[in-house]
């Protein structure tokens, strides 16, 4: 066993699915399904149950599971001191981020950043992903976790992951018996979307526009508990990222996929201001995010 390995094992029983859990670990899918099939043939059992829609942890990967974490957390922790005892960085990190993201833990990411560099004061915003984008270029942020690709001119960024849109509704909508929808049955329903200034609203006007679909968004909310709460009372569909979609507060709602030839998908990056702007602090951040950097 090794500590990848271990990273594996708790990013798969916390997403429950291969491509999610692929994503937040910076890995292929099958590079993932083959690490985790190498353990248990090592350990001789099976510590996950697959289906074709989740994956769940068995007793094998129930009784590791806290020693993976604690694995992984003992070793962040060893990094983090050793980074203290030899680098002092102190100042300010000004960084923001849409809500929700999925594919990036970043209150788990500011805590360990907050560990390795507790002289740097850290300062957070919470935005949607136009917002965001304004404000590192008005540098008033040196990072951000964003939701878009588009609109970025001159500020460096560094994909993340990206994930389909779905369609939510509840269980008693006309919608929730169609496993796969045709435009024309999204096409003058009531809505409930995001604000303009989240990239996804952008998006999913884009691609109803592109396909003829007429929606009226009745409901704009600015955090999905609300979205979800709203969807789930009958207000309106929502179309969402699949890491929405996948939270438990969904689990009640019906998931459809939009027609194959859609396309539209959501892509999360990191964005910092050009090169010449980017902070110390800004690249230590990224550094945390054990990725390649590239634009």
């Amino acid at each position: 066993m090794d500590l990848r390995q271990m990273e594996y094992v708790v990013a798969l029983a916390d997403e429950q699915h291969f491509t999610r859990a692929a994503a937040l670990c910076g890995v292929s899918q099958s590079g993932l399904s083959a690490a985790i099939r190498g353990l248990e043939k090592e350990l001789g059992t099976v510590l996950f149950t697959r289906t074709t829609r989740h994956v769940e942890p068995t007793d094998a990967g129930h009784a590791l599971l806290p020693y993976a974490r604690e694995l992984l957390s003992r070793a962040s922790a060893g990094r983090d001191a050793v980074v203290r005892a030899t680098r002092a960085l102190s100042g300010h990190l000004r960084v923001g981020a849409e809500q929700c993201l999925g594919v990036v833990d970043v209150p788990g990411l500011l805590e360990r950043f907050h560990r390795r560099y507790p002289q740097v004061v850290i300062q957070f915003t919470q935005a949607g992903s136009y917002d965001l984008l304004d404000l590192i270029r008005a540098g008033e942020l040196d990072a951000a976790f964003v939701a878009t690709p588009d609109h970025l001119g001159a500020l460096d960024r560094i994909e993340l992951a990206r994930c389909p849109i779905v369609v939510l509704s509840p269980p008693e909508h006309a919608l929730a018996a169609q496993p796969r929808l045709a435009w024309s049955d999204l096409d003058g329903l009531d809505y409930v979307d995001f604000h303009e200034s989240w990239a996804v609203r952008s998006l999913n006007d884009e691609v109803c526009r592109t396909h003829g679909v007429h929606r009226r968004v009745r409901c704009t909310v600015n955090d999905s508990h609300t979205l979800l709460d709203l969807v789930h009372r009958g207000l309106g569909v929502a179309m969402v990222p699949q890491t929405i979609a996948s939270k438990p507060q969904a689990a009640d709602l019906v998931v459809a996929q939009l027609p194959a030839d859609a396309g539209p998908e959501w892509v999360v990056s990191a964005v910092t201001g050009p090169k010449s702007a980017e902070t110390a602090a800004a690249v230590h951040l990224l550094e945390l995010l054990d990725i390649p950097c590239a634009t």
